[in-house]
């Protein structure tokens, strides 16, 4: 049996506006285990970019648990946070904007040795950095080129490299593919997948990319407007999705099957504000399935089926 590595409890992050609270993320729970993909998917502003902050510490939860291998993130000290960091790395969307353009790929790669002081002398770092390029399929050539230099594709390698250089436990990526050409898409998720199987990596992978978090990802959970309405095994989310919002998301992905077509499910209706919400499930004013009971409070994330959770009044 798999151990979990990861636990959010009743996480939120709210942020301060002129018109009151953004609830960017909203009371969320998750589990994660050891060497597994858990893929967080849902609109743009859904709050899981910031849900992958909020788990490295990144930005500072407003209440909530992280429980990484037990320890609690966010009553950790500067100094655990130091040690734990070699153990929590991230992958940024865009590679262009997260790297520093005036410095190498060899300068790029190294700093997290540096920083952490991981070898005595250059000669150890240059062979470690050399290592870290061929496991992400960057040719030696380039140690002393520039960012500019070179493609999307290169670059998100330097920031895969970049991530690996401590060789930590946890990856949250956060769309790492979303800015590449879609050729190149496929090469940076094969080499994810195989540094995985290689090194017993655990991701959490953030995307609004519905077929690619089903390739990747072991289970898949739903957010949308700073909450979990679904999470459950990929294969029986694709199978049996059961939240309205799930359902009109996955009639939404592009298909070559002319002849078993589906239909497309249109979400019509008001987007709620995420500034002081009302107590009401976030999703009743574009649901087509609303009833009363929706609007009287915030339905909870129930198991529904083995591993299947759902947060619906009605289904």
């Amino acid at each position: 049996m798999a151990k979990e590595i990861l636990r959010v409890n009743n996480l939120k992050k709210y942020f301060k506006t002129k018109r009151g609270l953004l609830h960017a993320v909203d009371g969320i729970n998750f589990t994660i285990e050891e060497g597994k993909t858990l893929g967080l998917v849902g609109e743009s502003g859904c709050g899981k970019s910031t849900t992958g902050r909020l788990i490295l510490r990144l930005l500072e939860p407003t209440d909530g648990e992280v429980l990484y291998k037990g320890k609690d993130l966010t009553t950790a000290n500067k100094k655990e946070m130091h040690e734990l960091r070699k153990e929590m790395q991230i992958i940024f969307q865009d590679p262009f904007a997260s790297l520093n353009p005036r410095k190498s790929i060899y300068e790029l790669i190294s700093e997290p040795l540096r920083w952490f002081k991981v070898y005595d002398n250059k000669a150890q770092t240059l062979k470690k950095v050399e290592k870290l390029m061929e496991t992400v399929g960057l040719a030696q050539r380039l140690i002393n080129s520039y960012p500019h230099e070179l493609d999307g594709g290169r670059r998100q390698r330097i920031g895969v490299a970049r991530a690996l250089a401590l060789e930590p436990k946890l990856i949250v990526c956060d769309e790492p593919v979303s800015a590449l050409d879609v050729s190149i898409q496929a090469q940076i998720l094969n080499l994810l997948e195989d540094l995985q199987k290689e090194m017993g990596l655990t991701y959490l992978f953030i995307t609004h990319d519905l077929s690619v978090v089903n390739y990747f990802s072991d289970d898949i959970a739903v957010m949308y407007l700073g909450k979990l309405v679904e999470k459950a095994p990929s294969i029986e989310l694709f199978k049996n999705p059961m939240h309205p919002y799930t359902q009109a998301l996955l009639s939404a992905i592009p298909s070559i099957d002319i002849d078993n077509k589906k239909e497309r499910i249109l979400l019509k209706g008001e987007i709620s504000s995420p500034i002081n919400p009302p107590e009401e499930c976030r999703f009743a004013k574009r649901c087509n399935y609303v009833q009363d009971i929706c609007l009287k409070g915030q339905p909870e994330l129930r198991e529904v089926s083995p591993g299947h959770f759902l947060s619906c009044a009605v289904m």
